[in-house]
């Protein structure tokens, strides 16, 4: 008897996973690094075949629509500031002390010398809304049992990729490695993540490594120091004027 309880027991949860959508494992996944804010000290690494370059910063985030990025180091670069909101973006300039509204075309050109454009840091395009999603298969990364998706744009969608494959953990909804394709099919874009971490009561990977798949011997390396989530942020952090003056 007890067997035939475990058997059904095991079925329900398996029956209750799979049918979950696409786009509920997506919104889910994406929902896990937002939260409704969130407070983040990074490192990235930029490295080329002859030099290695370090960045630290300071990251504020509130749900989908706002974030503002403060460079700590290194010097030549020390208070440079990124704000987005409701998918205006924003750059403060310590040297010339002037902010700058960035155009549209200025989204995918690379932010601050690494291997990422403007639109992959300050996260422009969404996941959730501007893609249709369907689950392919299952496969292990890392020594997790992952879904694997694929998202297409939609017609209407002001997106750069053809199509971008992600690897989902059926645990804890962590976005495990990540495939960008172009409009004719061709990978451009590789992320690999790794090193899980407890942030809070949310477990993440706490390293990202971002491939350019044209670029031999290129990557990025991003390294979360501090993930704190649904932290009081201050209205004004995300304002224009506030922007030179953010610590």
């Amino acid at each position: 008897m007890k067997t035939i309880l475990l058997f059904f027991s095991i079925l329900s949860i398996a029956f209750s996973t799979n049918s979950q959508t696409a786009k509920e494992i997506i919104k889910k996944s994406d929902g896990l690094v937002r939260g409704t804010s969130a407070y983040a000290e990074l490192k990235i690494t930029s490295v080329r075949p002859k030099w290695t370059k370090v960045m630290e910063l300071k990251t504020w985030t509130e749900g989908s629509t706002k974030s503002v990025s403060l460079v700590t180091s290194p010097a030549k670069e020390k208070g440079t500031v990124f704000l987005m909101r409701d998918k205006e973006i924003w750059n403060y300039v310590p040297s010339i002390e002037r902010t700058i509204k960035l155009p549209p075309s200025m989204m995918m050109q690379n932010w601050m010398g690494t291997d990422m454009t403007n639109d992959d840091m300050i996260k422009q395009s969404s996941i959730v809304t501007d893609y249709t999603h369907k689950i392919l298969t299952s496969e292990k990364i890392g020594g997790l049992m992952c879904w694997k998706l694929q998202l297409t744009p939609k017609k209407d969608a002001a997106v750069v990729w053809g199509k971008i494959i992600v690897w989902i953990d059926k645990t804890d909804y962590m976005q495990m490695k990540i495939l960008y394709y172009d409009e004719d099919d061709f990978l451009v874009n590789k992320i690999i993540a790794s090193e899980v971490k407890q942030f809070g009561d949310k477990k993440l990977p706490s390293k990202l490594v971002f491939i350019p798949m044209d670029k031999k011997g290129n990557k990025t390396i991003i390294e979360y120091k501090k993930w704190d989530f649904d932290v009081t942020i201050p209205p004004e952090y995300f304002t224009t004027r506030y922007m030179k003056r953010l610590k």
